[in-house]
């Protein structure tokens, strides 16, 4: 902060009783030190960011500050209130205020300050310095970092070991604060892996004693971090499998960006490498905008290979899906379930609805569903764009899409499309534009040209042809019967329980529901084997826990009673516990679980109109008796392989000769 702030720019005797008195009183100190340019311009894109959200941090603490054309150089002003000004925050009013001023175009000057100085005002010695102080130059000095003048003689009192000075002894109450982390986890359903991410990171920091504050980016929506939390903030951990939104938040803090499952199975790892990065003291290169994400967001896209970004921008697209999915797939399968399959769903409710009839309320829904379902292709495709190149590619990725639709190219054109979408978007950004453009480039210019270039794509060079491959699949799915239909649900069941939420399970669900778009027999196959086969790994376990507990740690019976639900509902990741645990055991045996389930799902002919649900959903699946054979057939062997295999080890782990080589029972080895 070395030219951020002067002795100018301190004010140490504060008049004012409001914050817009407090910051105009400061602000004034700015134009006459030749920083802001127009005053009543300034203050008002500070009223501007103080109505956003207070700038008030407790301990009597006011921070102020924006981004403002007005502004000529980064800068800090401080002033400090006898009466107290309130600023917004829960502990009351605040006594030290710092107003900070950043260009418009400085962004990393701008939260670099606003860090930086959070992370001191955190030192209580540091503050009760600035309130103790007489000086508006020694104020300056000690924002600034600088070292207090002192007399020579004072320098090194007698008591003093060699080579530590005043500086040292003041800094040291600063290491004992705790390192402060905040973290963003989701996943592209946001049901389970973001929240188990979030839990293992709490977890891991209060064993380390780091303070971890989650913000969870679910399916439901989310709930912003507080500023100041993340001001104050020494590090930063993104654990996610889709795009980060409003990133620039945590723009000048170092960064650990990663998937989501790294989260749930090594978040001590992730700690350690926040706190490495901190000492280096690395800032990630975050832009701000209004959007969620930049062009190349994910895991760790920067430097990323291709494959891992791709499958992050078709994991955006489909996790904006998914409840459109659900949605409409549900109100389609009640429909049928009230009405029976032979409903008449092109029939007008408007004409025809009659309150006392169950055919018009199963009508209606079925109406309903299918106007679901009709924005199914467009969003995945306008989602898959904007998890590419922010807001700008919104507008064509959806057009897109909707084109794939007109032209019958289904969903694999809505995964075409918004890829084309995300591409083109890309390319006009890197396009260099006079500074007078800028402005209307995301509103204006980018989606216009984007849209047109898209069009012609999808509707002159690729939509025709993708269309043809989706009906060639069609038929295939429609014609697989006997042993090609046992293989497709074996394949589908190994890929649902090999990662158990990750991307080959996310890539079968998606092939499986996005055959829901446009429903045949064969695609309603697939999507029955597919939730069948993810409802295997936490049922396995749960019936592992049941009838061998000794084989598992108390820990993992708990995790055995929650997985009784979780698999019921279809939720596989109530397996990655045991699987974390004992991956060598647990993974090859939820994968022969799974397959089998498949397998008896496709042979047995089930169907299935809903896109998730689990055994809530058994009155719309077609054959549903044969079903939940297959889901206990697969539950079965699975938990069978998972007991067989930790049987045998401890077998094996036992001494020669003693018990288990006996064939004593594990209770005579215990007493």
């Amino acid at each position: 902060m070395s030219e951020l702030i002067t002795a100018d720019l301190v004010d140490l005797d504060l008049c004012a009783t409001t914050k817009d008195a407090a910051a105009r009183s400061l602000a004034e100190r700015m134009v006459a030190a030749h920083r802001v340019t127009d005053l009543d311009g300034f203050l008002a894109d500070v009223a501007a960011r103080e109505a956003q959200m207070p700038t008030g941090l407790d301990g009597g603490i006011g921070i102020p500050h924006c981004r403002s054309e007005h502004v000529s150089a980064p800068t800090l002003a401080f002033g400090r209130s006898a009466a107290g000004i309130d600023f917004g925050a829960a502990d009351g009013p605040a006594d030290l205020i710092f107003l900070i001023a950043a260009p418009a175009g400085a962004d990393d000057d701008h939260l670099t300050i606003l860090s930086g100085l959070a992370r001191r005002l955190m030192d209580a010695e540091f503050t009760a310095a600035l309130r103790a102080g007489t000086e508006p130059a020694a104020a300056a000095a000690l924002i600034r970092g600088e070292k207090p003048a002192e007399p020579a003689a004072e320098q090194e009192p007698e008591h003093s070991e060699p080579g530590r000075d005043a500086g040292a002894e003041a800094a040291e109450p600063a290491a004992d604060a705790p390192f402060r982390i905040v973290a963003v986890t989701s996943c592209p359903t946001g049901i389970a892996h973001t929240y188990m991410a979030a839990e293992s990171l709490t977890a891991a920091g209060r064993d380390q004693g780091v303070e971890i504050t989650v913000e969870t980016q679910g399916s439901a929506g989310f709930t912003k971090l507080d500023p100041a939390v993340i001001a104050a903030a020494d590090a930063v951990i993104w654990a996610h499998d889709v795009e980060v939104r409003e990133k620039g938040r945590f723009r000048g803090k170092p960064l650990v960006d990663v998937g989501v499952k790294a989260g749930i199975n090594r978040p001590a790892e992730l700690i350690a490498e926040a706190r490495r990065k901190a000492e280096r003291g690395e800032a990630a290169a975050v832009a701000e905008g209004d959007g969620a994400t930049d062009a190349g967001d994910g895991p760790g896209t920067d430097h990323a290979h291709f494959g891992v970004r791709l499958r992050t921008y078709l994991m955006s697209g489909v996790s904006y899906m998914v409840p459109f999915v659900a949605a409409g797939g549900l109100l389609i399968a009640l429909s049928f379930a009230i009405g029976g399959y032979e409903i008449a769903s092109a029939t007008s409710v408007a004409d025809h609805f009659v309150w006392g009839e169950a055919d018009s309320w199963a009508a209606l829904l079925n109406q309903i569903g299918s106007a679901a379902f009709g924005f199914l292709v467009p969003v995945l495709a306008g989602y898959i764009a904007y998890g590419m190149a922010d807001r700008p590619a919104l507008v064509p990725g959806f057009v897109g899409g909707a084109i794939a639709l007109t032209v019958n190219a289904g969903f694999l054109g809505g995964l075409v499309a918004g890829l084309l979408a995300g591409a083109v978007v890309m390319a006009i950004q890197r396009v260099p534009v006079h500074a007078t453009l800028r402005g209307i480039m995301p509103v204006l210019v980018i989606p216009l040209i984007a849209s047109a270039v898209v069009g012609f794509l999808m509707f002159i060079v690729v939509g025709k042809p993708i269309a043809s491959l989706q009906n060639a699949l069609t038929d295939w799915l429609n014609g697989l019967s006997g042993s090609n239909a046992v293989i497709l649900g074996v394949v589908l069941g190994l890929m649902m329980c090999f990662d158990m939420g990750g991307p080959l399970n996310k890539v079968a669900y998606a092939f499986a529901v996005g055959g829901l778009a446009d429903p045949t027999p064969g695609s309603l196959k697939v999507m029955a084997a597919v939730m069948a086969a993810g409802m295997v790994p936490p049922l396995a376990m749960a019936l592992a826990t049941t009838v061998r507990k000794k084989l598992f740690t108390k820990t993992e019976r708990e995790n055995g009673r929650a997985a009784w639900v979780l698999g019921a509902s279809f939720i596989t990741e109530g397996a990655i516990p045991f699987a974390a645990a004992d991956p060598l055991r647990v993974i090859p045996s939820v994968m022969a679980g799974g397959a089998v389930t498949g397998a008896l799902s496709m042979a047995f002919g089930a169907t299935l109109r809903a896109p998730h649900g689990g055994v809530f959903v058994v009155p719309l699946i077609g054959e549903p008796f044969l079903y939940l054979l297959a889901v206990a057939a697969g539950t079965l062997v699975a938990a069978a392989l998972v007991v067989l295999l930790k049987g045998a080890r401890r077998t094996m782990s036992a001494p020669a000769g003693g018990p288990a080589a006996s064939g004593e029972s594990r209770v005579a080895v215990t007493t």
